[in-house]
């Protein structure tokens, strides 16, 4: 085992080491994200800036680098303690759009979808009862209760699946349910 990493260590020292370099990127890309600096590898590796709480490093910064900023990402490469407040905030706002707490904040957006649930549950109901009362006819006669009890009757004289159905449960000899 010792024998074979030793070996495995002598053949990859022996691999020559090609540098690593970004993707290249078309021009077309380029003119959608403008002069903004690419900050990572991002979401899915393109280069394009979204507010995610399950992914929070987004490939490209929210804007462009203005002199001021410039002057900022300076300075924060010193101490940080020397940075005032408002310094800091401007440099989040460079690279970010919005806060967690801005972007995880509820919109109110399921009031519209239940809401709009609702009319379609509506309007179906509606269209059901009108369809009922100027569409359909009145039911046939084998609907009535009579016809029902006479069908249910002839089920059981004939012993319609005797094993699990309805004739399962009546018992013949005293001719009434089994309980």
């Amino acid at each position: 085992m010792a024998s074979s990493l030793i070996i495995l260590q002598r053949a990859l020292k022996n691999v020559p080491k090609i540098p690593l370099r970004a993707a290249p990127m078309s021009s077309y890309t380029r003119t959608l994200i403008g002069k903004r600096e690419i900050a990572g590898f991002g979401f899915n590796g393109e280069p394009s800036y979204m507010d995610r709480p399950d992914f929070p490093m987004p490939a490209i910064r929210w804007k462009e680098a203005t002199p001021d900023v410039c002057a900022l990402r300076e300075k924060e490469k010193g101490d940080w303690n020397k940075l005032s407040i408002e310094e800091k905030k401007a440099l989040y706002r460079a690279s970010f759009c919005q806060t967690f707490a801005e972007f995880s904040a509820p919109t109110g957006e399921w009031k519209s979808i239940v809401g709009l649930a609702l009319l379609l549950a509506s309007s179906a109901l509606w269209i059901f009862y009108g369809l009922k009362t100027f569409v359909y006819g009145p039911l046939p006669e084998s609907f009535n209760k009579e016809n029902r009890e006479a069908q249910l009757r002839r089920i059981i004289d004939l012993q319609v699946n005797p094993v699990q159905g309805i004739s399962s449960k009546w018992d013949y000899e005293n001719d009434n349910w089994k309980k």
